[in-house]
């Protein structure tokens, strides 16, 4: 009966073995750790599957997420290199436990590895501006900061720009750049890293832009061979050599602005017009401005040849162009008049006050208006002598015709002394003779 109850003992307590690691082996008999604790970027990242009271473990698989990372036959460690901030996640592993005469397999809980972040990315700053003027200082700081367990950690730090190295790893975050020109201007960024870590970080880039001042503009006019007239095309073309764009162009006459063109990237600009009137004619000059300087063109001038306006004329200006005319043809008239009523104002009486001819016989009147000067001087006679043909009494009508055509003689006769007469007067006569043909002479 001992022997009996001897031989059944062990069996129970196999039993009773099987029975019970299926129910607790999940969580009591397999348990995951990770290392160093806690985890900071650059860490070396260690995870271990461990049995209860270090029961031997085979076939150990590791998984985050629930995904499988990788599996060893007697390995129960599993070393994850430098740690980043991807490498956090949910872990677990799985491992067979040899009970004789089965093998189970179990599996361990989860656990939550979260590295922590060693110092954020650097950011780079430029003082007093990223757009600085041409010659002046800018310092470059890159700034960041160590988590207060790794502050006794020491930090390099390097500037770039472009593909370029501007300084190496050192102990100072901050660059400084002296009398920045224009080829100053670029991307830059810096990069930290822990003396002796794998970690290393990038700042964002910053675009530095040095603003040139603008240099004096040049003014070109093109326009045909010879000075434009109204109707043509002129072109004025403003260049400034350097200068940070954008660049912003004025054109001018005299003072006034007549135009403007922005040039987002630099180079020139230009103004085309036609020429509408006189008025276009003067002083044209260009402005350059970039917000950092302005400057003025030396002033180019534009002359044209002609006066004809194009547009509508206005009230003031139609009246201009015609004034000289109205003027002139004043004047013309003005003369005629002159010409027409000088012959009746010398000749005394209208031809209306002529008396008519005396009864019996032809005559050729002559009518005289006489105007005595100063005693010292000698008189001056100015006579009118109509100039008529004999005719007969019997055609009165067409002495009458013929008188209206009659010819205007004027003479200038000098009252002559008395012991003057007798030698010159037969010469005044016998001029006057030649003169009037047949005509009878009359002397005041």
């Amino acid at each position: 009966m001992n022997v009996a109850i001897f031989r059944t003992g062990p069996m129970l307590l196999w039993t009773a073995v099987l029975l019970f690691v299926p129910c607790v082996g999940k969580t009591a008999w397999l348990y995951l750790q990770a290392w160093p604790n806690p985890v900071f970027e650059g860490d070396a990242l260690t995870l271990q599957c461990q049995g209860w009271k270090n029961t031997p473990l085979s076939q150990v698989k590791f998984y985050r997420d629930g995904k499988f990372l990788h599996s060893s036959k007697k390995k129960q460690t599993l070393s994850m290199g430098a740690a980043t901030v991807q490498s956090g996640g949910q872990y677990s592993c799985t491992g067979q436990v040899m009970y004789i005469p089965q093998i189970f397999t179990l599996t361990s809980e989860t656990l939550m590895v979260q590295v922590q972040e060693l110092f954020p990315p650097p950011v780079l700053s430029a003082t007093p501006s990223p757009e600085p003027r041409e010659g002046s200082l800018v310092t470059l700081r890159c700034q960041t900061k160590l988590h207060p367990l790794r502050s006794t950690l020491r930090l390099l730090f390097s500037f770039h720009k472009d593909s370029h190295t501007l300084q190496d790893r050192g102990p100072h975050p901050e660059l400084c750049i002296p009398g920045v020109k224009e080829g100053d201007s670029g991307l830059y960024w810096c990069e930290v890293a822990p003396e002796g870590g794998q970690v290393q970080k990038e700042s964002p880039q910053l675009e530095v832009r040095v603003q040139a001042p603008v240099s004096r503009p040049v003014l070109t006019l093109h326009h045909g061979p010879t000075d434009p007239a109204v109707g043509d095309m002129v072109q004025l073309l403003c260049e400034a050599q350097r200068g940070s764009p954008p660049v912003l162009y004025l054109f001018y006459l005299d003072e006034k602005i007549v135009g403007n063109h922005s040039a987002p990237c630099g180079g020139n600009a230009s103004l085309l017009f036609p020429v509408k009137s006189e008025q276009d004619a003067g002083n044209y000059s260009c402005e350059a401005e970039n917000g950092v300087s302005r400057e003025r063109s030396e002033p180019k001038k534009l002359s044209l040849k002609g006066s004809q306006v194009l547009s509508t004329p206005t009230s003031s200006n139609w009246l201009v162009p015609w004034l000289p005319v109205s003027l002139l043809g004043m004047m013309v008239i003005a003369a005629a008049l002159l010409v027409y009523l000088r012959p009746w104002r010398k000749a005394g009486p209208l031809p209306s006050q002529i008396p008519p001819p005396a009864p019996g016989g032809e005559q050729c009147p002559l009518y005289a208006n006489v105007h005595h000067q100063k005693e010292k001087d000698e008189g001056v006679v100015y006579s009118v002598v109509h100039r008529t043909s004999k005719r007969s009494e019997a055609r009165p009508a067409e002495f009458a015709a013929e008188r209206k055509d009659s010819s205007i003689i004027y003479a200038e006769v000098r009252c002559l002394q008395p012991s003057e007469v007798s030698s010159k007067e037969v010469n005044i006569r016998s001029t006057l003779q030649e003169s009037l043909g047949d005509c009878e002479e009359v002397l005041c």
